[in-house]
């Protein structure tokens, strides 16, 4: 009985690639030209870039920051204090259980489906980008600051609730000073991640380098498609790596 548990638990994983694999419906036999294919686009962007479109590629990566910051501003402000009352020995029961819930709905969202249903309030403008951002970063950034909060290794809460502390003296001082060096790491993580979702964002018209890509990928100009691809990922690493850094320092200090 243990051999065909076993047996069956092996197979499983191979039974649903291959299901996968059908649905997909790859054409097996165009698999061989895929290589020759990139490489040839590969040199139609990057054997000539068109560097006359640099300060504009520029321009609008700047905007795609931009856009990432406020949302991760929203994100921030919004998901650390649900996150605090979602955790355990804060909040009440049925807050913690209903913002858990909440989190996880907002979770399954993902931002490019948040961005096109807020299109039909807000319109095509950079602030829909951002606001998509930061409603659907607060899922995760919640979530994380919860489970930082939960994990606290940290006898003051104890401390102050034996000495006839208040919750919110509790959060203030004996949860928050252990818990915000780790909430800080992980806002600067999410900002990372907006960073790149932006781009994503811009090509379902919410401006930044995203649309400024799609607009030329439309019209096959590869030489400028190569430019802002260079823009796109020099200035990412730049940010990833600055970023990187200050997390290690907070976490250093924590």
């Amino acid at each position: 009985m243990i051999l065909k548990d076993l047996d069956l638990r092996k197979l499983l994983p191979a039974a649903l690639l291959i299901l996968a694999l059908m649905t997909l419906g790859i054409e097996w036999r165009a698999l061989p030209e895929v290589p020759g294919q990139v490489w040839h686009y590969l040199q139609l962007m990057f054997s000539s870039p068109d560097w006359s479109r640099l300060p504009r590629a520029v321009a609008e990566m700047w905007r795609s920051i931009a856009m990432a910051w406020i949302g991760s501003l929203i994100c921030v402000i919004v998901s650390i204090p649900l996150g605090f009352l979602a955790a355990f020995g804060v909040g009440p029961l049925w807050l913690r259980q209903a913002l858990k819930v909440l989190f996880a709905v907002i979770r399954a969202f993902p931002e490019v489906v948040i961005a096109i249903i807020l299109l039909t309030v807000t319109g095509l403008t950079p602030f829909t980008g951002a606001l998509a951002l930061g409603i659907s970063g607060i899922g995760q950034q919640a979530k994380w600051t919860y489970e930082i909060v939960e994990s606290a290794k940290t006898t003051a809460p104890e401390a102050i609730r034996a000495a006839g502390g208040t919750t919110p003296t509790i959060v203030r001082w004996g949860l928050w000073p252990a818990c915000v060096p780790a909430i800080l790491s992980f806002a600067l993580y999410r900002f990372e991640i907006s960073i790149r979702t932006s781009a994503v964002l811009g090509i379902v018209g919410a401006g930044g380098i995203g649309s400024m890509l799609a607009n030329y990928t439309n019209y096959r100009a590869w030489d400028t498609v190569g430019v802002l691809l260079i823009v796109m990922v020099g200035i990412t690493m730049i940010i990833d790596a600055i970023s990187g850094r200050l997390r290690r320092a907070i976490m250093r200090q924590a």
